[in-house]
């Protein structure tokens, strides 16, 4: 994902979401398996660790930023959360806070309904299954 561009532009939701279409054909059940498998904070909760903090407060932003900065599925993460919560979603996901996910949503939803309508199927279906989570 590209973080040169201001999070707070239509510009930068839009090339995450472009990020994103190549795993349009990824099953939800596979994006879950590798997300549950390999992701920074699944590991930190299996092993029982934290991250070093400094005793301040953090913001979901600054959360992310610490958690997810060398995960090596940020994308499949935000890929399975726009699929099973979209715009109803909390806490971090892929290293964006909630408040980011639910922006990029309308923008995810739109390339990928254009996406899966060239490819027959919907956001999140298995593929072939014309189906999908929404």
């Amino acid at each position: 994902m590209n973080e040169r561009i201001p999070v707070d532009s239509e510009e930068y939701f839009t090339q995450v979401a472009a990020d994103l279409d190549g795993l349009a054909d990824v099953p939800d059940g596979a994006l879950f398996e590798v997300v549950t498998q390999d992701g920074a904070c699944m590991v930190l909760f299996r092993l029982e660790l934290e991250p070093e903090w400094t005793g301040d407060d953090l913001t979901d932003r600054e959360l992310a930023a610490r958690v997810c900065a060398d995960c090596p599925v940020r994308r499949e993460c935000l890929e399975l959360e726009l699929r099973t919560s979209g715009d109803r979603t909390l806490g971090v996901w892929g290293a964006l806070p909630a408040e980011d996910v639910r922006a990029l949503y309308p923008v995810w939803r739109s390339r990928r309904r254009r996406l899966c309508g060239r490819l027959g199927d919907e956001p999140g279906a298995e593929p072939g299954t014309g189906g999908g989570q929404r």
